[in-house]
Formats: C-alpha cells, sequence, structure tokens
C-alpha cells in the first residue's frame, strides 16, 4: 500500500509532537533518578490511568486478538479477561500499600520486606531477570506486531520495519523520562482508540462482509460468536475459560497483570501524588482496558474470517509475506482496506500504540538496570547526572536486543503463552508476602527458579523423554502446582526475614491481618517500636470492592457484546448490573482510604 501527502502528514505531525514532548520534559525536569523513573510522584491519576491503558495498547495485542479469535471464537479471549481479576485485587488491596512503600521500582521492594543478602542477591538478579531477559521478550512481541504490520501496510522487511521503529522510538525515550512518556501517552491513547474504530467501521464495509448483521450470520463466523465457551467440548471449556478463572489469574506472573501489582502498573503507582491517586489510576485502567477497547479488534478479528477465512488465503493475498503467515496477521490485512486519508490515521494510532509499550518497558528495565543493579551494586556512589546518562544508554542496548530477539519470534499468541508458563507458580507468593511473615526472599528465589526449569522442560524436555505431549492448559495447572510446593516448603524451612526489618515493614506499610500477629507480638515482648494505634485491615472490604468491581466491568463488556449481537435486553440487564456495581463502590471508596 502506499500513503499519501495526507496519510503522511498524520505521521510526521505524530512524530514531531512526540519529539516535542520528549524535548521539553527532557529540558524542564529529569534532573535526577526519581524524576526520570518516577515523575517527581506528583501525577494525578487520570493522567496515570490512561498510561496504562495506552501502554497495554500495544501494537501485538490487536494481531493477539485476532489470533484468538480466528483460532478460538470471542470466548477464547477469556485467556486475558481473567486477569481483570488481578487488576481488581490490585485496585483494591496494593495500590495503597505500593504507594506507602516509597520505592522508585517494585524491585527496590525486596529490601524492604526481606533481610540479609539473600535479599539483595534477588534485589540485583531480579533486576536483571525482569528488567532485561523478560522485558526484552516483552518488547520483542510487540516488535514482532510492528515487523506484520510494516510488512503488509508498507511493504517493509523484518528489518527495515525493526531498525525504523526501534530508532525513532529509542531516541524519543530516552529523552524525556517517565514524564515525557506520561504526557505522550495521553496523545497516544486517543490515536489509538480512534484508529481502532475506524479499522472496525472499514472492515464492517467490505464488500464480502456487507456490514454488521450480515457478518453475524455469515458461516465462517456463527459458530465464533459465544461469549462463553460450550460445555459440549469439555477441552476447549477447561483451555480457554475454567483455567483462566479458577488458576491462571492467581497464579500467573504476567506484565500488566501481576498478582499483588507490580512492573509497569507499580511504577505508574508509585508516580501517583498520593494513595487516593494510585488507586483511581488503576481502576480507570481495569474498566478503560477490558470494558471499552476490546470490541473494535473483536470486530477486525470476525471479519477477517470473512475476508481471509485461511492461512492459504493470506498465503494469496500477501505472496512476499510467507515468514510471517499465521492468524495473527488477519489485523493487518485487514488494515490494507482502508481507503487513503483515514489509512494515515490508523498507522498513526498503530505507530503511538508500538512507541507507548517500547518507551514504557524501555524506561521502566531501564529503572531496575540503573536502580537496582548498577546504583546498588555496580557503583552505589554514582551521581545522579551519571544514573541518567546510564539509563539512557542502557534504554539504547535494551532496544537493540529487542530488535534481534524480534527477528527470531513468528508467533504473538505463542510467545503470550510462553511467558504465561513462565511465571506460572509466582503469582500466589507475590499476593501472600505483604500479609504473611513466613514469606521470605529464598520463597521468592525458589518460586522464579523452579516457575523457570518446569517451563523449559516441558518447552525442550518432555516429549524427547518419550512422553506424550500436554495441552497448555495442563502444562500450566503442573507448573503452578510443582512451583507452589516447592517455594511453600522453603517458606518453612528456610531461615525467616530479621525481626527488625520485618518491623520496620510493618511500620512503614501497615499491611495488617492475622499473618502478622506472631511477629506483632514478638516484637511487643522483645521492646521493638510498633505503631501504637495499627489501621483497621481493610482486605475484608478491598475484596468486596474486587467483587463489585469485577462484575460491573465483566457486565459491561459482555453487555456491549449483546448490544452489537442484537441482543438488546440482556444487553440492558447487563447494564443495570454495571449500574448497581458503580453504586457499591461509591458507597465502599470512603472506607478503602
Amino acid at each position: 500500500m502506499v500513503l499519501n501527502t495526507l496519510d503522511w502528514s498524520f505521521v510526521i505531525g505524530f512524530f514531531i509532537i512526540s519529539l516535542g514532548i520528549g524535548i521539553w520534559t527532557a529540558r524542564s525536569g529529569n534532573k535526577n533518578s526519581d524524576d526520570f523513573f518516577a515523575a517527581g510522584r506528583k501525577m494525578p491519576w487520570w493522567l496515570l490511568g490512561v498510561s496504562m491503558v495506552a501502554t497495554t495498547f500495544s501494537t501485538d495485542t490487536p494481531n493477539l486478538v485476532t489470533d484468538i479469535v480466528r483460532q478460538n471464537g470471542v470466548s477464547g479471549n477469556w485467556a486475558w479477561w481473567a486477569f481483570l481479576l488481578t487488576g481488581m485485587l490490585t485496585v483494591f488491596v496494593y495500590a495503597r500499600l505500593w504507594k506507602k512503600t516509597g520505592v522508585i521500582t517494585d524491585v527496590e521492594f525486596y529490601e524492604l520486606r526481606y533481610s540479609g543478602k539473600i535479599a539483595s542477591f534477588l534485589r540485583g538478579f531480579r533486576a536483571i531477570y525482569l528488567g532485561l531477559i523478560f522485558n526484552v521478550m516483552i518488547m520483542a512481541t510487540v516488535s514482532l506486531a510492528a515487523i506484520k504490520i510494516g510488512g503488509v501496510l508498507l511493504g517493509l522487511s523484518p528489518l527495515q520495519t525493526v531498525l525504523i521503529a526501534g530508532t525513532i522510538t529509542v531516541i524519543y525515550s530516552s529523552l524525556g523520562g517517565l514524564k515525557g512518556v506520561l504526557i505522550t501517552d495521553f496523545l497516544q491513547f486517543f490515536l489509538s482508540i480512534g484508529g481502532a474504530f475506524i479499522a472496525a467501521y472499514v472492515a464492517l464495509q467490505h464488500p464480502k462482509v456487507g456490514g454488521l448483521s450480515n457478518l453475524l450470520i455469515h458461516e465462517n463466523v456463527v459458530d465464533k460468536l459465544d461469549l462463553f465457551p460450550s460445555t459440549s467440548n469439555p477441552e476447549i471449556f477447561i483451555t480457554i475459560f475454567l483455567i483462566p478463572l479458577l488458576v491462571q489469574w492467581w497464579s500467573v506472573w504476567y506484565p500488566g497483570a501481576e498478582p499483588g501489582g507490580g512492573g509497569y502498573i507499580a511504577q505508574r503507582m508509585f508516580a501517583a501524588k498520593n494513595e487516593d491517586h494510585s488507586i483511581k489510576a488503576v481502576l480507570f485502567f481495569n474498566a478503560a482496558h477490558y470494558a471499552l477497547r476490546p470490541w473494535p479488534w473483536i470486530i477486525v478479528a470476525l471479519c477477517s474470517l470473512v475476508v481471509f477465512p485461511d492461512l492459504d488465503s493470506f498465503r494469496t493475498a500477501f505472496p512476499n509475506s510467507e515468514s510471517i503467515i499465521n492468524h495473527d496477521l488477519g489485523y493487518p490485512a485487514m488494515l490494507t482496506f482502508i481507503p487513503s486519508g483515514l489509512l494515515g490515521i490508523v498507522v498513526t494510532s498503530l505507530i503511538a500504540a508500538y512507541m507507548s509499550t517500547i518507551s514504557t518497558h524501555l524506561n521502566w528495565g531501564a529503572s531496575y538496570i540503573v536502580n537496582d543493579f548498577y546504583k546498588r551494586f555496580v557503583k552505589p556512589e554514582a551521581t545522579q547526572k551519571e544514573m541518567l546518562s546510564v539509563g539512557r544508554i542502557i534504554t539504547i542496548v535494551l532496544m537493540i536486543l529487542t530488535m534481534i530477539f524480534a527477528l527470531l519470534l513468528d508467533n504473538a499468541l505463542g510467545a503470550f503463552q510462553i511467558l504465561l508458563q513462565i511465571g506460572a507458580g509466582t503469582g500466589l507468593l507475590f499476593i501472600l508476602r505483604w500479609f504473611w511473615w513466613r514469606v521470605n526472599a529464598a520463597s521468592e528465589i525458589t518460586a522464579m527458579i523452579v516457575s523457570f526449569l518446569v517451563a523449559i522442560y516441558f518447552s525442550l524436555i518432555h516429549t524427547k523423554l518419550g512422553f506424550s505431549p500436554l495441552e497448555s492448559w495442563q502444562q500450566l495447572v503442573f507448573g503452578v502446582g510443582i512451583t507452589t510446593v516447592a517455594w511453600i516448603s522453603v517458606s518453612f524451612i528456610s531461615k525467616p526475614t530479621k525481626m527488625n526489618v520485618m518491623v520496620k515493614f510493618i511500620n512503614q506499610v501497615n499491611p495488617g491481618g492475622p499473618g502478622w500477629k506472631r511477629i506483632m507480638n514478638q516484637a511487643k515482648s522483645q521492646g521493638l517500636t510498633l505503631k501504637s494505634q495499627p489501621e483497621q485491615w481493610k482486605v475484608p472490604i478491598g475484596i468486596l470492592g474486587m467483587i463489585a468491581g469485577t462484575i460491573g466491568i465483566y457486565s459491561f463488556l459482555m453487555g456491549t457484546g449483546l448490544f452489537i449481537y442484537g441482543q438488546i435486553l440482556n444487553a440492558s440487564i447487563l447494564m443495570v448490573v454495571t449500574a448497581v456495581c458503580i453504586l457499591v463502590l461509591k458507597k465502599l471508596w470512603p472506607q478503602l482510604q
């Protein structure tokens, strides 16, 4: 496809604005690492919430959703919709606690919560593991989507795409720090949403689709419309619905949906003005991420089943793209039908989606490596200016590694499942470490190592030993079980965190609950200082808020789908349920402060 002058004006204009924001924020702030990595801790909830949404709307997300819908139908999205439970738990239980820690990164939390050299090792190891290895893998899946979009829409080779997109993004990311990322994300959010709606509208107008009513009765689509998987196929029901809702959401660590919060979501919470803004930011993020955005992507995915019913149809339409042919190509393939003028807006929205995600991950990953490895272990006496310089160098290195790894991937859904397996079993630890004194640094290291080894075993060793291949959900359950047993066992047999460190943690964060009673009693008997008036334990009321929020957002998500399907009565009932949940949350909100 060829972009005309108007199309290119949108693209170039966006680059100029983004670069201008980066230069302005670089000159007006970023005097120290706190400014660069936490935006001075002065940001309002609405800006932080929008930034979270923009970050999770990456170029690979529509491709992932398309891949899911084409293979497993609309109900297949429960594989990621189930993470709403994690998000709501973060909103109503953990956002307040994270803000109280006062740390710059969630990895710094380890030396606040645990003690000894093992805690220091965990902080440094986790900084490299997440900031470098895991982070590069995430950015590579995003870049893979950019490769497919660049190849289909612009005729670029994979190497050309990653060089162009990567160079532009790394220059922008190294200028403005987190504040620049947040401000640009605000613009990128509206561009990305607008582009998604344009893509859905144009897809419905395709001659082979013939509008929404014809789409919903097309033979390639009718069996993909169910919002919930049928129990008539137990394997599918277990894989895409039961396991995500019963096991996956609390047991698996995944960026943007970490049990107990963490990652770039925690980074946004650290940047908030106060605890109230922190909570509101994460609530807005989850509502927008799960309730507002999925349906334009789903509509495009369904239309792609009509226009490109199988992989051979992709090969026929894009003969020079054999290396990237897969079901996730359905989304960029449908974008080729967008007319000039509108095409520029959509391409700009995809560039915005790419930049918002990559810039966040570059800043996030660099914060780990600089704050929690370089400053902590390599050069403790490093000046703020030196830390900023190292941060910019690390940003470039991360982008180079991302480009290399992106060229080795071929499927977004496959990468998603690998990431889930690597994090399987660690989630429960991240939930309990705030409320159970026995969780220690050895517990965390055990969970990390065992989950990784289990993932390697199932990926590379299991079938070579002569065993029959296991389904992805079976691997997940085994991984969760093995990892959980391992880290809980180590928690009981290893040396606990030092008393003075646990008392300091209780005084600063005040998590409360029965899991700390033994330590509080021991501290009093040893004459250690505890807060004389501990706050009421807010977890029970937080759980009520989590339930109300989850029901409300799911009702809105399903209600929107039923409106699209023409089931007005059922859709209206679900919207009433959403309204009731909002009223319940308004009633509970003062008790969460």
